[in-house]
């Protein structure tokens, strides 16, 4: 990967002639299924430009309590866009009932903000959403007239569990973020996927956000390679996840069902300080709490996750 960074051929992409910022979204958009990509160098920009792509000054979207574009951007859309967020419960799988989204959706009326937008996330919190679900959610937003985004920031670990094409995973929204670090290993880099009107308008978004690069193709190279190299073997990492929570049950710690690559555990509240203590003496680093999320991604090997398997275990066999 760093040697296609060194070797990129690059461009103004301000200008829109970075050859490998071209190259990569006209890859993704092709493979995704949408007339057009943009690329962001994070997320959290990506999202916060459809958003104000999708809604105007004082519109709504409906976005799950626990999900990224809500909980963690720093309440960017309001902040910034002044989109007002309606946050709605999600359920223990990361999905949002149909009835809830139904009685989210305001009426046309001089007093409510008008709701524009439905927005998902796959995987949330580790977990995939079912596809089923995906088709009658999305289904029944445009029945309503609304617009559908995903974040899709781990969308490939959804592809990967669910054995699915990429076209498949993401359908039925009207505008995609897919990020390309996380598990498939890009220092930074998010593409933003939807209609040549859309990403029109998310262009004009992504500059007013400060998201103007230069010789932006140093990055795009490296989500070229990880789009060719890295995306199958993210089945490493979920099988590696499953490693690491049998690991820790065995130990006597409790974990949640893996989906993925993203292993819950939970950690009684006497044991986070000297288990974070321990760990760190063994070399291990990790933010250890209450409901600890312990991910593994293309840098922990195998013989890493029994490493801290063992390392776990030595400590819950000592404080027992």
């Amino acid at each position: 990967m760093r040697a296609a960074m060194a070797a990129a051929e690059v461009g103004d992409d301000v200008y829109g002639d970075d050859p490998t910022v071209n190259r990569l979204q006209a890859v993704a958009a092709e493979r995704f299924g949408f007339e057009r990509a943009l690329f962001f160098v994070t997320g959290t920009q990506s999202n916060l430009s459809a958003l104000m792509a999708h809604c105007a000054r004082g519109d709504e979207y409906l976005v799950g309590q626990d999900a990224h574009t809500y909980k963690y951007e720093q309440g960017g859309a309001a902040v910034l866009g002044s989109i007002q967020p309606q946050p709605l419960e999600n359920e223990p799988d990361g999905t949002i009932t149909l009835g809830r989204i139904a009685r989210a959706i305001k009426p046309q009326d001089v007093h409510f903000a008008k709701t524009r937008l439905l927005t998902l996330e796959n995987t949330i919190h580790g977990s995939v959403l079912p596809l089923d679900y995906q088709r009658e959610a999305t289904e029944f937003a445009h029945e309503h007239s609304l617009a559908t985004h995903l974040d899709g920031a781990r969308v490939f670990n959804a592809i990967i569990k669910l054995e699915v094409a990429e076209r498949e995973a993401v359908a039925g929204f009207d505008s995609v973020s897919v990020c390309l670090s996380k598990g498939l290993g890009a220092p930074a880099g998010t593409l933003l996927l939807g209609s040549k009107d859309f990403i029109a308008v998310a262009h004009r978004w992504r500059k007013a956000l400060g998201g103007g690069l230069r010789q932006a193709g140093v990055l795009a190279a490296a989500g070229l390679y990880a789009l060719k190299h890295h995306v199958a073997r993210l089945a490493e990492d979920h099988a590696n996840a499953e490693l690491l929570a049998a690991g820790l049950r065995n130990s006597g710690v409790q974990v949640e069902p893996v989906q993925t690559n993203i292993v819950f555990a939970a950690i009684p509240a006497r044991h986070v300080n000297g288990l974070q203590q321990h760990l760190a003496q063994r070399g291990i680093l990790a933010s250890i709490g209450e409901r600890t999320r312990l991910v593994t991604h293309l840098d922990v090997s195998r013989q890493g996750v029994q490493e801290i398997v063992q390392a776990f275990g030595e400590y819950f066999d000592r404080a027992s």
